[in-house]
């Protein structure tokens, strides 16, 4: 088995050495034990469990919920219909926010249209219609 040190870890998995110190901070990922040398020892796992984490947060997922998805994973009572349960519910929460950010929009290009381009700040339509 082939031990990485953080930099080298952080180097293949294209993240910052402070990323995987939180990971292991939240518990995503094992702390390494320390031989003599004093420098972490990672294990060819923490490879694939950064790279799990990364796609999951590509996804939407929160770190929490990447967390959450991680205990599910060694849990010997889960069921494939459990993850799939998941995965749906983000797909829920993905649609609510896709209207949200869509109703921002329009509202901003309601605003932005009231607006010229021209004149002082002070008479922005922008800036006063966020006053109101």
């Amino acid at each position: 088995m082939e031990y990485l040190t953080i930099g080298k870890l952080a180097k293949k998995v294209q993240v910052n050495i402070e990323t995987i110190r939180y990971y292991e901070r939240r518990g995503l990922i094992s702390r390494p034990p320390r031989p003599l040398s004093g420098y972490r020892q990672y294990p060819d796992e923490a490879v694939k469990r950064i790279d799990f984490i990364k796609r999951a947060k590509e996804l939407g997922f929160s770190l929490k919920e990447i967390g959450d998805l991680l205990s599910l994973r060694v849990d010997p009572t889960t069921s494939c219909y459990d993850i799939k349960n998941r995965a749906e519910t983000k797909i829920e929460h993905i649609v609510e926010k896709m209207k949200t950010l869509q109703k921002m929009k329009n509202a901003l290009m309601e605003v932005s249209k009231a607006c010229s381009g021209r004149g002082p700040v002070s008479e922005c339509p922008i800036l006063e219609a966020l006053e109101k």
